[in-house]
């Protein structure tokens, strides 16, 4: 007989046995039902509660079904419970209900997710597969935008976290209006082969600021941006009107900011098509290729952008260096260093208007303002227009610099600064004919016209180096001396030189001079003249120097002598900078006595591009009459004085010029202490 307790103990395990049979029997049941039973009569529902989620209207307009698949990962008693997988087709997610258009179309989706993790308020999706999808993105000119979801309040607020493990895309297509930056694209994105380094392949076209563009390229996962410290590979070639950027290497996550490594090449016509794409302000140039090493880091909290070991050619002129972009208020900040080994001083022409490069890209040729035919003065307009977007630091150093292979300069040293709309060089140095070219140059954009200041000191400059292409220069040891201080305002270098006002002067002291001289060196005008003086010969100069007095773009002499052997030749007159046209008395004078000569006083009209030179009319009487005499033209040359103060002993063949004013001299260098012309 068995005892009570027995009894009910075996009764208590068939009832247990029975209701766990029936809870087994009712999920199977449950499963079978969800697996078979249509979803359709669910969806109204499904779509209210995903609008009222999502803040605009979202609907599944195809099929829904489910199924079971086997767990991902799971271990133990987990293993065996089946995970939910819903496909649905056709799902529509509109913009914001106050807009009209979607946000996105897609044609087939497929979710994995773990039921276990909404324990944990957690939705935990597995594997998320878009297919045929098209996602339309708009940004406004108020800054609005249709792909954010409620406000950053809203999702700080929620206790639910979301987590996606893996994304598989196929065939879908991105569609980016982006009216601030005047961007539109159209992508289409794959996910690649799980081999590959890359997990997904794009291509893109549209345009940029009314310029055409195209791209393809690679990208890592995507989710791998989640987590720090893991590297997220990136592969792009991209054309944006004639600029092509080609980008290789990785980023990584730092708390919230990613850093960018990668390998940069660009090329195109002109550096300053880049500023809309990078905001940085650079010049027009010849076409360029430059390659080197792109770092994005955050220095004190500035985006800062460093362009590292770069190698490049601008025209045919090598550059290299290290360029930092750092964004910061008011004005971003371009600083770093820049050395040429070779720079042909024809792909600086640009710079200031000057259409000098014979390897112009065709984009380059075609925005370029035209040179009228008669005029000789740079008249395209120094480009203004993006000072205001940055401030600039940059030193450039240049070991070798040619020009035409005639007039080889040592070196160029600059230090180029761009600080509110102001752009200046302090200095501009060049060595040259184995003496120096210093300059000091500002340029103040801050207005409609450019506000220009100029100061240039040459430094003997010795005249058998300064023309190595004439032949007759071979016995030649003269030196040329010089200032230049000038202020100017215009909006080109035309309009700036017809504004000038200041001083030019200048001294060459002893060497030779003849018409192949001239002809090298480019001086038609002297050429011209000189041919009517002296003939086809080589002439021994003493010496020459000016004085030049310049009031609104018109340069009056002063005085202008050149001495030879036997000869004084005095120019008279003035050049009007702002019509370009000449107006020149050229009078030569014998040394010694000649009872006959062929020299005879000549005129110098016209304009720069079609100058007329000829022999004054009236009677040889006349000219003499109007020759100056020595003593009465030395006075202005005291100006002159200093420029043979430069620390050499090469100035005995101007003595006998400045003889007569050499004692007034020292008698002013007395009273006011220094003898300095005005510069």
């Amino acid at each position: 007989m068995t005892p009570p307790h027995k009894k009910a103990m075996s009764r208590y395990r068939k009832l247990m046995l029975g209701a766990f049979i029936l809870l087994a029997m009712s999920f199977i049941v449950v499963v079978v039902l969800i697996s078979t039973v249509s979803w359709s009569y669910a969806k109204p529902w499904i779509n209210r509660q995903a609008s009222a989620i999502a803040h605009r209207p979202a609907a599944v307009n195809g099929e829904l079904t489910l199924r079971w698949v086997k767990p991902i990962q799971q271990t133990g008693w987990r293993q065996w419970l089946p995970w939910p997988e819903i496909r649905a087709d056709h799902i529509m997610l509109g913009n914001p209900r106050q807009e009209a258009g979607e946000l996105a179309q897609i044609d087939h989706l497929t979710i994995v997710f773990n039921p276990w993790a909404l324990f944990g308020r957690t939705v935990q999706v597995e594997r998320l597969n878009i297919q045929d999808a098209t996602l339309s993105l708009e940004r406004r000119v108020d800054k609005s935008n249709n792909w954010t979801f409620g406000s950053d309040d809203e999702q700080a607020s929620s206790d639910w976290t979301f987590d996606l493990r893996n994304v598989t895309l196929k065939d879908v297509v991105v569609e980016l209006d982006d009216r601030i930056q005047n961007l539109q694209l159209n992508g289409n994105i794959n996910s690649t082969p799980q081999s590959s380094r890359y997990g997904l392949s794009w291509t893109a076209s549209g345009t940029y600021r009314d310029a055409a563009v195209q791209g393809k390229g690679q990208l890592g996962d995507i989710l791998a941006l989640r987590h720090s410290k893991m590297s997220f590979p990136v592969q792009g070639d991209m054309q944006i009107g004639t600029t092509t950027i080609n980008v290789e290497g990785a980023f990584t996550k730092k708390d919230a900011n990613i850093l960018i490594d990668v390998n940069l090449k660009l090329a195109g016509d002109t550096m300053h098509d880049l500023f809309p794409i990078t905001g940085v302000v650079l010049p027009n140039t010849p076409p360029y290729h430059t390659e080197g090493r792109l770092i994005r880091t955050v220095v004190d909290g500035d985006d800062a952008w460093r362009y590292e070991g770069f190698e490049g050619i601008v025209g045919k002129s090598d550059l290299a260096g290290t360029l930092e972009f750092r964004h910061r208020d008011p004005r971003s900040l371009l600083t770093g260093e820049v050395e040429s080994k070779l720079l042909r001083l024809r792909d600086l022409g640009p710079l200031i208007g000057v259409d000098t490069s014979d390897t112009k890209g065709h984009a380059a040729q075609a925005g370029a303002q035209a040179q009228p035919p008669d005029k000789a003065l740079p008249v395209e307009r120094i480009a203004t227009k993006h000072w205001g977007a940055m401030d600039a630091d940059v030193k450039f150093s240049g070991h070798k610099i040619l020009r035409n292979k005639d007039l080889p300069l040592d070196n160029i040293t600059a230090h180029v600064q761009l600080r509110d709309r102001v752009l200046s060089f302090t200095p501009l140095n060049f060595g040259i004919a184995d003496g120096t070219l210093s300059n000091t140059i500002s340029l103040d954009g801050r207005g409609e016209q450019i506000d220009g200041h100029i100061k240039a000191i040459a430094k003997h400059l010795k005249l058998k180096e300064l023309f190595p292409g004439a032949q007759s220069m071979d016995a030649s040891f003269g030196q040329l001396q010089g200032n230049i201080s000038l202020t100017g305002r215009g909006v080109s270098v035309a309009t700036l030189l017809a504004h000038a006002n200041g001083n030019i002067q200048t001294i060459v002291s002893r060497g030779t001079i003849s018409k192949l001289l001239l002809e090298t060196a480019g001086l038609n005008i002297a050429n011209i003249v000189f041919a009517k003086l002296f003939g086809d010969q080589q002439i021994i100069l003493n010496c020459m120097g000016g004085d030049f007095k310049v009031t609104n773009g018109l340069v009056q002499t002063r005085v202008f002598r050149m001495e030879t052997e036997d000869a004084i030749v005095d120019v008279t007159g003035q050049i009007n900078l702002a019509t370009e046209h000449l107006d020149l008395d050229i009078r030569p004078q014998n040394k010694t006595l000649r009872i006959f000569t062929l020299r005879s006083p000549l005129y110098v009209k016209g304009t720069f591009k079609n100058p007329d030179v000829g022999v004054q009319k009236g009677p040889l009487a006349a000219r003499a009459g109007a020759a100056i005499a020595l003593g009465v033209i030395a006075t202005p040359f005291a100006a002159l004085l200093p420029l043979l103060n430069f620390g050499t002993d090469d100035s005995g063949d101007c003595d006998s010029l400045l003889a007569s004013v050499q004692k007034r001299a020292d008698v002013k260098h007395s009273v006011n202490g220094s003898a300095s012309a005005e510069v």
